[in-house]
């Protein structure tokens, strides 16, 4: 993962109706919502909620299919798993010097 990619996806997750999105369709997945039932669960209006849809699939955290007339979200947790794993990284490996 590259630094901007971290950056992009700890943004996106930094704004508190995103992290209930993401949330939800964590406990969803792999099947995923259709938008409008994540609006209604969260209870969102519309505009409201394709924004930050939006800048979480952006952010690659979330991904979509459509179904018909319906656009399926589901959470992408291998970017999280990712994200996760860039924030540890080399984290046992060096060692802070007491003196």
């Amino acid at each position: 993962m590259e630094k901007t990619d971290a950056v992009d996806a700890l943004a996106a997750l930094a704004q508190e109706t995103r992290l209930d999105i993401f949330r939800t369709l964590v406990e969803y997945r792999p099947a995923g919502l259709p938008a409008g039932k994540i609006g209604e669960m969260l209870e969102l209006p519309g505009a409201t909620l394709s924004f930050h849809l939006n800048q979480l699939k952006q952010a690659g955290l979330i991904t979509s299919i459509r179904e018909g007339r319906s656009l399926i979200y589901s959470a992408n947790t291998d970017a999280v798993d990712e994200l996760a794993q860039y924030l540890q990284e080399d984290c046992c490996s060096k060692s802070l010097d007491s003196g």
